[in-house]
């Protein structure tokens, strides 16, 4: 049984729709003579002549109607099909992986993504909550969230939030009973609770600056935490100075629970960056992702 090119019968029918060989070569994008040759040659196959040609029109013979009838809903179908594939490739679906920390996600994150989620309800999210500086390539996640001072050079880098100043802060009753610190040197004399970074497991040293001269301090105290939500919960219980960005603890200063101290040594820095590896075809799903999470001041 013979075999045919289909791009042969492609050619045929859509003269025969068009009624005409040069709006049929417009319509596939190829030359009016390569249209004529493929379909002469495919009538030279069969035996049989597929198209009455004159000099103002083409139209098929009784064989060619039979076949346009045959194949031509088979076409239709075909491509069909293949735009209903490429819906599929463009509609924003599946999961899309972050790893980042607890705080950012739920004051952040969460709030931004509810109404895409809502929207397209065919994109996934699973988040890694960790403090930890994951490779996102090797642990294949489609990105992560860090303060923008700490992303890799190599990385595409966002800002998801505005700039964000630290915070020191104690209760009120700590203060009476441990005078407020002037400068950052003094918090050398305080309980301080410390924060362990999980990938390095070194402790964070408090980074000060004022008027461009940055002072940092190796602090001490009776707590290290891994988690900055366990730092507030213990600042809030007395047990010490804590220091922390201003988004954390803000509710808690406001409320009159924590006083905030060294705020002229609090100068602001980049807040939170969404980064991840530059990709040549990131899914829909991904790319509406980051515009909802996009800072636009």
């Amino acid at each position: 049984m013979a075999r045919h090119n289909l791009n042969e019968l492609l050619y045929f029918v859509t003269v025969a729709r068009e009624g005409s060989f040069t709006r049929a070569a417009a319509s596939l994008g190829v030359t009016q003579s390569a249209v004529s040759q493929t379909i002469s040659g495919l009538e030279k196959r069969l035996r049989i002549r597929l198209l009455t040609r004159t000099t103002r029109s083409v139209s098929p013979t009784e064989a060619g109607e039979r076949l346009v009838q045959a194949i031509g809903r088979r076409f239709d179908e075909i491509e069909s099909e293949l735009d209903a594939l490429t819906a599929m490739r463009d509609k924003p679906a599946g999961t899309v992986r972050i790893t980042c920390g607890d705080r950012v996600l739920s004051s952040n994150i969460l709030p931004k993504l509810t109404p895409l989620l809502r929207e397209y309800p065919d994109i996934k999210m699973e988040f890694d909550v960790s403090y930890g500086f994951r490779d996102i390539v090797a642990d294949r996640f489609d990105a992560g969230v860090r303060m923008g001072e700490s992303v890799d050079k190599d990385m595409i880098a966002l800002p998801i939030g505005p700039k964000l100043r630290m915070a020191a802060v104690a209760t009120a009753s700590y203060f009476a009973a441990n005078p407020a610190p002037k400068t950052p040197r003094d918090l050398l004399s305080h309980r301080c609770i410390n924060l362990r970074f999980p990938t390095y497991g070194g402790l964070y040293i408090w980074e000060f600056e004022r008027r461009g001269h940055p002072l940092n301090v190796h602090v001490d105290g009776q707590l290290t935490f891994n988690t900055s939500p366990a730092i507030v919960q213990a600042a809030l219980a007395g047990l010490g100075v804590a220091f922390l960005p201003e988004d954390e603890l803000l509710q808690h200063v406001e409320q009159g629970s924590l006083v905030r101290v060294l705020e002229d040594w609090c100068p602001p820095f980049p807040g939170y960056h969404l980064y991840y590896p530059n990709r040549r075809l990131p899914s829909p799903a991904f790319k509406l992702v980051v515009e909802a999470l996009r800072y636009r001041g």
